[in-house]
C-alpha cells in the first residue's frame, strides 16, 4: 500500500497518476476535496481508499499490518497568502511531525514536500544544505514558507543530534523535497495560486494581451524577474526515483537548475498556443513588493551527487506539452 497525502492536489495527483501507470493498485489518497472540481484531479484513477486528513493517523494504525510501503506527504496549506498561521501550523508542521513519528515507529518510508519558499528572498542562496546551522540562516517571507522550514529544521535536528535528542527514531528512508516554481496539469483548483502559465493561457487563447508585473527592482527589467520553473512531471520523476532508491536520504532541491524570466514563460505560452506574443506590464500590488522574490534558481548538485541523472524538461518543451496536451483539450486533467 502507498499513501499519498494531498493526493487530489496538484503535485500529489500527478504522482498518483504516475504510480498507477507503474502498476500500483493499492494507492490511498488523503485529502480534502471540498465543493469545487478538485475531485476531477483523481477522477481517472483506481484508488484503494480516500481518507480525510483528520482520520489519517487512525487509518494508518488500522492498516499498519498490511505492508504500507511508503507515505508521500504532499498535503499542505500551500497558499503563500494564507493568514491563518494556526491552520498552517496544524497542517504543515504538526501533522508532518506526527507522520514522521508514525513512519519511524512502524518502519515506513517518508518522502515529503518542502518548498523553495523556505529560502525567503534568496539572499542566503539556494543551496539545499540540511545541517542545523545552514537552515538557521534562512529567513522565509511568509507563514507558508516558515511552516515548511520549521519542519525541515526539526528533521535536521533529529538527524544531526540523535545522540543527545529525546527523539531518536528515524524512518527507514526519508527525503524532503524543496520544490521550486512547479507548473503543469491538475492545478485548476488552486485559484490565485495557479502557475502563471495556467493563468495566462485563457487570456492568450481569447486574443487578449498577457499581463505581467512590472519590475520594482533596478537590477531587473519588466518581465525580467527570474524563476526556476519546473514541470510537474520532473518533480514526479524525482519522487519515483527516490521510491526506487531506498538508501537515498536527505533534503533536496527540485528545480531545473536554470532560472528563466516571466517574459520567457509568457512567450513560450504564446508560441505553444500558436499566437503572436502581446505583453503588457502592470504595477505590482504594494503589499507584495516587500515580499517578492526576483530570483530563484535551484542548486541541483546534491541530487545529482546522490545519483539522479535524468535531464529536466526545458521551459519551452514543458509549456508546449502542458498547453497542447492539457490546457487546450476539452478534458485538461491528467
Amino acid at each position: 500500500m502507498i499513501i499519498v497525502t494531498g493526493g487530489a492536489g496538484f503535485i500529489g495527483s500527478n504522482l498518483v497518476a504516475a504510480l498507477e501507470d507503474r502498476g500500483e493498485r493499492n494507492i490511498v489518497v488523503c485529502d480534502v476535496l471540498g465543493h469545487d472540481d478538485k475531485w476531477r484531479n483523481i477522477s481517472k484513477r483506481e484508488l484503494r481508499d480516500i481518507v480525510k486528513p483528520e482520520n489519517l493517523l487512525a487509518y494508518l494504525d488500522d492498516h499498519k499490518d498490511e505492508h504500507i510501503e511508503a507515505i508521500f506527504h504532499m498535503g499542505a496549506i500551500s497558499a503563500t497568502t494564507e493568514k491563518d498561521a494556526d491552520l498552517i501550523v496544524d497542517t504543515n508542521f504538526i501533522l508532518s511531525r506526527a507522520l514522521w513519528r508514525w513512519c519511524a515507529e512502524n518502519d515506513v518510508r517518508l518522502i515529503y514536500a518542502s518548498s523553495a519558499a523556505t529560502y525567503g528572498d534568496g539572499s542566503k542562496g539556494f543551496d539545499d544544505a540540511a545541517d542545523p546551522d545552514s537552515l538557521a540562516r534562512l529567513k522565509p517571507l511568509n507563514a507558508y514558507g516558515w511552516s515548511k522550514h520549521a519542519f525541515d529544521r526539526r528533521v535536521s535536528r533529529i538527524i544531526h543530534d540523535k545522540d543527545g535528542a529525546k527523539e531518536t527514531l528515524v524512518p527507514p528512508q526519508w527525503a524532503g523535497l524543496k520544490f521550486f516554481n512547479v507548473y503543469g496539469p491538475n492545478e485548476h483548483h488552486k485559484g490565485d495560486q495557479m502557475s502563471v502559465c495556467c493563468k495566462l493561457y485563457p487570456q492568450i487563447i481569447a486574443g487578449a494581451t498577457a499581463k505581467l508585473f512590472k519590475s520594482h527592482h533596478p537590477d531587473y527589467s519588466d518581465g525580467g524577474q527570474l524563476r526556476d520553473f519546473v514541470y510537474v512531471r520532473d518533480c514526479v520523476d524525482v519522487m519515483l526515483w527516490l521510491f526506487d532508491n531506498k538508501d537515498v536520504n536527505g533534503l533536496f532541491n527540485v528545480g531545473t537548475g536554470k532560472a528563466r524570466s516571466f517574459k520567457d514563460l509568457a512567450e513560450a505560452v504564446f508560441t505553444a498556443a500558436g499566437k503572436t506574443p502581446k505583453i503588457n506590464y502592470i504595477d505590482m500590488p504594494q503589499q507584495l513588493r516587500g515580499k517578492y522574490q526576483y530570483f530563484t534558481e535551484a542548486n541541483m548538485q546534491k541530487l545529482v551527487d546522490a545519483g539522479y541523472d535524468k535531464p529536466f524538461t526545458s521551459l519551452e518543451d514543458g509549456i508546449r506539452d502542458y498547453v497542447q496536451n492539457y490546457l487546450s483539450q476539452e478534458d485538461p486533467y491528467r
